[in-house]
């Protein structure tokens, strides 16, 4: 059932994608609706909905169709067919590098990330001061990130994205930023996020005992349907018995 405090609602969502032979027959495949392809159903048919304050683990093996589910939430990928709700600011810690651009400076793309993700101004430079202080970038945070290696890169990434006030939080269980000190406090700056009542939490994963650790509703998926949704102890039984390693 949806309700008023229902954030992500997914309505009999179907994503294709079209895959070539080549690059070349990709590119004309553009141009040409008569260039032989594949069709893959990375999602087909799903419907499901997420509350406010919910913590939602999607289990499935590589190529289940998580990765795009997240996409399709995020605004990266739309739907083939059928429609996807969502309401809240989201923060998803996937690809936290990818939208940076190399020429402006580190605190510049603070407020570039942060507009993309629907910020005003105002808003963003209050949380600066937070993210500067996270990032742990010294004097490099006025530089261009062209000059950042790539430890640089995701610290940044990952500071912009847990310290702007998540409504909805995505994780993926491969995190994985800085050093070991740096990690930990990665960690634990995610664990202080989830354990808000009213941050919604997704956590990507394929290994139970995080999912359990993280979650109390597991959404079983395999070849971009869902087969089981419910309670994470049920979620994680289904899972063993007809899809474990």
């Amino acid at each position: 059932m949806y309700s008023n405090d229902t954030v992500i609602k997914f309505n009999d969502v179907t994503k294709i994608y079209k895959l070539y032979a080549s690059e070349k027959k990709r590119f004309l495949g553009v141009f040409n609706k008569h260039v032989p392809y594949i069709e893959k159903r990375a999602v087909n048919g799903m419907n499901f909905s997420v509350a406010r304050g919910e913590s939602v683990a999607l289990i499935g093996r590589n190529g289940a169709g998580k990765s795009t589910i997240l996409k399709m939430i995020t605004g990266v990928a739309y739907p083939t067919t059928g429609t996807i709700d969502v309401k809240g600011r989201v923060s998803a810690l996937l690809e936290i590098t990818a939208g940076f651009d190399d020429e402006m400076k580190g605190r510049e793309n603070i407020y570039l990330r942060g507009q993309l993700m629907g910020l005003r101004d105002e808003e963003i430079a209050k949380l600066e001061p937070a993210i500067v202080e996270f990032a742990e970038l010294g004097d490099y945070i006025d530089q261009p990130v062209r000059t950042y290696s790539s430890g640089m890169l995701s610290k940044l990434g990952f500071a912009i994205n847990v310290c702007i006030e998540p409504e909805i939080f995505i994780v993926d269980e491969a995190l994985s930023v800085g050093d070991a000190v740096f990690k930990e406090k990665c960690l634990n700056k995610v664990n202080e996020i989830i354990s808000k009542d009213s941050v919604t939490l997704l956590f990507v994963t394929h290994s139970i005992d995080m999912a359990k650790e993280f979650c109390k509703r597991g959404i079983v998926v395999r070849e971009g349907q869902i087969m089981f949704d419910g309670p994470i102890d049920d979620a994680a039984e289904y899972y063993k018995l007809n899809m474990g390693n």
